[in-house]
């Protein structure tokens, strides 16, 4: 297997293909540097899953072990690291609608309904594609801005926003390993208009699809201008820039307008084209968002009589 020293230095393609046979701990950290929100999801065990439902469990090593997953999906490898110091044999899961949406083929009508629309043009051939434990397949497109649609064509559903898909390697309930057939490389393709209009909720047109990850107007904004910054940062000045930035846009994190795992996104990717290393850019950052919280929480305790 190829040697991985500098993560930041590869891209997505080459990154996970240097991966090989690393255990879910190590491949989660790489999709955590390569900004895609993680989140540790419960085993698969004979006959059911390590969830306290066991047996019973309906979705075994399908769903998370984190409770409000949602607002901790982490793009912070330390933190990723710990979790898996924790659950050595977690499966690894990936929020969607940040940095990709995933098309979900199921069973053999999930595969016809694919065949059908590539031929229609509205899937693209030869984006990122991984194959399911269970047999299926998911097929990675730039985020549309939707949510999740569920069965919106046999055998189909879509992970958007509030989105969660079980990556590879991870292990299905029948001993299976999820794996890339095509890994990520440098560009993911954008939806075809003919996918987002079955996309669309019935009776409205399909979105523009946006220019980032969601966010809220000036929060938006505000992330592109400081990642801006940063990526103009002059020698000497850069980790400043990093942490100026991080602090900032922490304050918006704490007020609800825009999601964390997106800032460490953005910020990491700026710091990376700069030449900061893996492990200055999560410091970095991870103390300007703290610095940032900590000063929320102390002017809402100041407030109360």
């Amino acid at each position: 297997m190829t040697a991985v020293r500098d993560p930041a230095r590869l891209g997505p393609g080459d990154l996970l293909a240097a991966l090989g046979e690393l255990p879910t701990g190590r491949v989660a950290e790489a999709y955590a540097a390569l900004g895609w929100p993680v989140v540790p999801l419960h085993t698969p065990r004979p006959g059911g899953c390590s969830c306290r439902a066991g047996l019973a469990c309906p979705d075994p090593g399908k769903h998370p072990r984190l409770r409000g997953w949602h607002g901790l999906a982490s793009v912070d490898p330390a933190a990723v690291r710990g979790w898996w110091r924790r659950w050595p044999a977690a499966n690894v899961g990936l929020a969607t609608g940040a940095r990709f949406d995933v098309l979900d083929v199921d069973g053999p009508g999930g595969e016809a309904e694919l065949r059908a629309l590539v031929e229609a043009g509205a899937v693209p051939r030869g984006g990122p594609l991984a194959r399911t434990g269970g047999g299926g397949w998911h097929l990675l497109f730039q985020p549309t801005g939707l949510g999740n649609r569920g069965g919106f064509r046999p055998g189909l559903d879509w992970r958007g926003r509030g989105g969660l898909v079980v990556a590879p390697p991870s292990q299905h309930p029948s001993g299976r390993r999820y794996r890339w057939v095509r890994p990520p490389g440098a560009e993911v393709p954008a939806a075809p208009a003919g996918l987002r209009a079955l996309l669309a909720p019935p009776g409205r047109p399909a979105p523009a699809p946006p220019p980032t990850a969601p966010g809220r107007g000036y929060g938006t904004a505000a992330l592109r201008g400081e990642a801006a910054r940063v990526a103009a940062a002059g020698p000497g000045g850069r980790q400043h820039a990093l942490n100026v930035a991080a602090l900032k846009l922490g304050r918006l994190v704490a007020a609800g307008q825009l999601e964390e795992a997106r800032v460490w996104a953005e910020l990491a990717a700026a710091a990376r084209s700069v030449g900061l290393g893996e492990g200055e850019i999560a410091k970095t950052i991870r103390r300007g968002l703290a610095d940032a919280r900590r000063h929320a929480t102390a002017r809402v305790g100041g407030g109360r009589g």
